[in-house]
């Protein structure tokens, strides 16, 4: 079976979901418009098989390789899932319009540019539960990022008069800040558990190549743990929630790809 296909097919699936909702159908005044569900369905195609694709590449490698692009395949197919399962129960599709497209440039890198295997040299529970829980961490808090940079154009154009159509269909910016802190409450949660399993289960957790990913990954623990004590103390809203939030996302990225950046596809090793 040409697991190539099912990657094609997802990624058309991912642009025309993100182009569906740019462009809902006119006089569509609904909770959840004809043309946005229709989006939405084929978002869900094109996780099922961008997550076929996976599995058949996995199965012909014996095994996931974790590699750059792979694993930045993997992520992104995480935080699609995600923003669709949280589509069930908010109007958060319009986050697709950002997260789709770079889903599919994901996943057409994963296959463009093959890379040799780097199978992980154990495959331990302890193992498997800190890269588990890293990857989710990671994808939450992706989330988070792409909503702090939703809200930061939400409130720049609110003070337009009026704001642009787009504004107008995404939901209030009250109830856009509190999905914001609860992807970053959920995303804090597996971060700690990603790190007390690394402290627990990995030996060489401060070895040369793992240090300054554990620091990194420290600090944003710190950053997001304190905007959330700024949050429930202080009321911390608005800009600071923003800058904060983007912070602390920077900090996750550097720890999670800049290593796996420069080493494999800079430095080649």
């Amino acid at each position: 079976m040409n697991a190539n296909l099912f990657a094609v097919i997802a990624i058309l699936a991912y642009l025309s979901s993100a182009a569906m909702i740019i462009k809902p159908l006119p006089h569509d005044n609904s909770r959840l418009g004809k043309s946005k569900r229709t989006a939405l369905a084929c978002a869900w195609a094109a996780s099922i098989l961008h997550g076929l694709y996976i599995a058949l590449i996995v199965n012909q490698n014996a095994g996931f390789n974790f590699s750059f692009f792979s694993m930045a395949s993997l992520v992104s197919l995480i935080v699609a899932l995600l923003l669709l399962l949280a589509t069930t129960s908010k109007l958060v599709e319009n986050l697709g319009i950002f997260l789709f497209p770079v889903t599919a440039l994901m996943l057409a890198l994963s296959v463009y540019f093959p890379e040799k295997q780097r199978l992980l040299d154990t495959h331990s529970w302890q193992m498997n539960t800190h890269i588990l829980t890293s990857i989710i961490a990671f994808s939450l808090l992706n989330i988070a990022a792409v909503q702090a940079i939703l809200l930061a154009i939400q409130n720049q154009q609110l003070k337009s008069h009026p704001p642009k159509r787009y504004i107008q269909s995404i939901p209030p910016l009250q109830s856009m800040e509190s999905l914001l802190f609860q992807m970053i409450g959920a995303g804090l949660f597996f971060l700690s558990i990603a790190l007390a399993s690394g402290f627990i289960f990995l030996e060489d957790l401060f070895a040369q190549h793992l240090a300054h990913k554990t620091f990194l990954s420290i600090a944003a623990w710190l950053i997001f743990s304190g905007l959330l004590i700024g949050r429930s103390r202080y009321g911390w809203r608005g800009r600071t929630a923003i800058k904060w939030t983007l912070l602390g996302f920077m900090f996750l990225l550097l720890a999670y790809f800049g290593s796996k950046l420069v080493m494999e596809l800079i430095l080649h090793r």
